[in-house]
């Protein structure tokens, strides 16, 4: 299986925030979801993946042979999107369509019209169009997106793109995902950040989790959850329980929390309850460890 990206001892270093050293690998042919709270190196990784930042050390390479994020093939394979500033403000979709043609190989100026009409923000042909600046910032990353998809790429990276999208959207943006890598016959792949993954579990096939900067679990979401499983019991066997689980809430009459799957056998003689975890559940788990194992 092609590797869309391989990232070999990558470290950026800011005064106050260190990542890395980060290594991993994104698979080619699925989508995968870069998961942690806000603060834990998401966007840094991304920014260093795409080359908006430079890094201290380590290696990138790109579809298992390039190592080169400044290279022609590299820039016009890769679709970028920031749920920031991503144009000026004081541009509207004519003037975008105009900059993605210049700046970038195999733009699609139809393709971004169908796109803009699909996402019910305007006809980038129409005289009177809205500058950026008078969107809201759902149809603000509405437009980064249709920009982005309006391109022929090999692979998607996109910094939090459901972050400003109401339910409906997000569910759009899951079908486009899956759309986006079906059309690709294995060689698309959608790299994407985010912070709450409810909405985007349909769209996941690999997760990478972070906190503090680096990686603390990645894998095949299937695999990880048989790897990790969700436990249910009372409070009377919670101190018991506590001690085989990775992170644990409870109250005065039950509790709930993530354990590896290792130690099955032994939660289910606490007579607690066992079942596979959804990612949201997953990430939730993963996520407390790694914040008490920093406190």
């Amino acid at each position: 299986m092609e590797n869309a990206l391989k990232i070999n001892g990558v470290v950026k270093k800011y005064n106050d925030f260190t990542l890395g050293e980060i290594n991993a690998a994104i698979p080619g042919g699925f989508a995968t979801a870069l998961i942690g709270a806000n603060g834990a190196g998401k966007t840094t990784l991304i920014d260093v993946l795409c080359g908006v930042t430079g890094k201290n050390s380590g290696e990138i390479v790109y579809f298992d042979k390039l190592s080169d994020s400044d290279s022609n093939e590299v820039r016009n394979s890769i679709g970028y999107c920031s749920s920031a500033n991503f144009f000026p403000l004081d541009w509207n979709l004519k003037s975008i369509a105009a900059s993605m043609e210049i700046g970038f190989d195999g733009f699609s100026r139809e393709r971004f019209s169908q796109l803009c009409k699909k996402f019910k923000i305007g006809d980038p042909n129409d005289r009177k169009q809205k500058k950026l600046m008078k969107m809201s910032d759902g149809n603000r990353m509405r437009t980064y997106l249709a920009a982005v998809l309006s391109r022929d790429t090999k692979l998607l990276v996109l910094d939090e793109p459901a972050s400003s999208l109401d339910p409906l959207a997000r569910d759009m943006l899951c079908d486009i995902f899956r759309e986006y890598i079906a059309d690709g016959n294995g060689k698309r792949s959608v790299l994407f950040s985010t912070h709450n993954i409810a909405d985007m579990e349909y769209a996941t096939d690999y997760a990478i989790f972070m906190a503090g900067g680096k990686i603390i679990e990645q894998g095949f979401v299937e695999d990880l959850k048989e790897k990790y499983i969700l436990v249910h019991g009372e409070a009377d066997k919670s101190e018991q329980a506590k001690n085989l689980m990775i992170s644990y809430t409870g109250n005065s009459t039950n509790f709930e929390g993530i354990a590896l799957a290792d130690n099955m056998v032994r939660l289910s003689q606490l007579d607690t309850a066992v079942e596979k975890p959804n990612l949201q559940q997953l990430s939730i788990g993963i996520l407390r460890k790694a914040e008490k194992d920093g406190e």
